[in-house]
């Protein structure tokens, strides 16, 4: 069963041509790694998958609902509803604890369950820095914050872009168990990188250049 579907999808601003006839299919549970020079269109089409852009032509299906047909305010909620975002930018609350980080994507679902948040956060390891502010935490524990976020409604999808780019090697490998452990607990995952290591972990490389999917890789673990 297929999750997202991206059928001749194209995005232009202007006369520049970022993405060209896109075609991508993803099933549920898939970790998909999306590879390519800077300027390629990996982070245009995480836009759009993620119902923060539209395309300028095109299909893109999300959980069987065609996204082409849904004003902005339905979009927000789809994308409310069914994404986790994960930035390579943390995007965190500086004067908010990494406990009310995580609580603050409760409330735009107009819910409050600090219960559900320390066992997002327990999840990926935070259950001792509940209430360190972002300043007080490493950026290997800053990230975690973010996933934890990401993770507390429950998406169908989870959309990571550069997850590990301002990371050091040790902090990268604990962000990549997160993610090994999420794939393995079924959750469907999209991740843009520039490390081919990082790649390797998923079950598909699309390779971007111009615009176009140029090749796909079977990673071998998986092969």
């Amino acid at each position: 069963m297929n999750i997202l579907e991206i059928n001749n999808v194209s995005k232009n601003y202007g006369n520049l041509h970022v993405l060209k006839e896109m075609q991508l299919s993803v099933s549920k549970g898939e970790w998909v790694a999306i590879m390519g020079p800077s300027g390629s269109g990996k982070s245009t089409l995480l836009n759009i998958i993620g119902c923060m852009d539209t395309p300028s032509k095109g299909s893109i299906k999300i959980n069987g609902i065609e996204t082409s047909q849904l004003n902005k305010k339905q979009l927000t909620e789809l994308r409310r509803e069914t994404i986790g975002l994960v930035f390579q930018q943390f995007h965190l609350i500086p004067h908010l604890t990494a406990l009310e980080n995580v609580m603050l994507a409760q409330y735009y679902h107009s819910i409050h369950d600090e219960k559900e948040a320390i066992a997002a956060l327990n999840r990926v390891g935070l259950g001792d820095r509940l209430h360190h502010l972002p300043s007080q935490l490493s950026g290997g524990e800053q990230q975690r914050v973010c996933i934890a976020r990401a993770l507390i409604n429950y998406p169908a999808i989870i959309i990571a872009d550069e997850p590990t780019g301002n990371l050091d090697d040790e902090n990268e490998q604990i962000i990549m168990n997160v993610f090994r452990q999420l794939h393995q607990e079924g959750h469907t995952i999209i991740m843009v990188t520039h490390d081919k290591e990082v790649a390797e972990n998923a079950q598909r490389t699309v390779m971007f250049e111009y615009g176009r999917i140029i090749k796909v890789i079977v990673n071998t673990i998986y092969a």
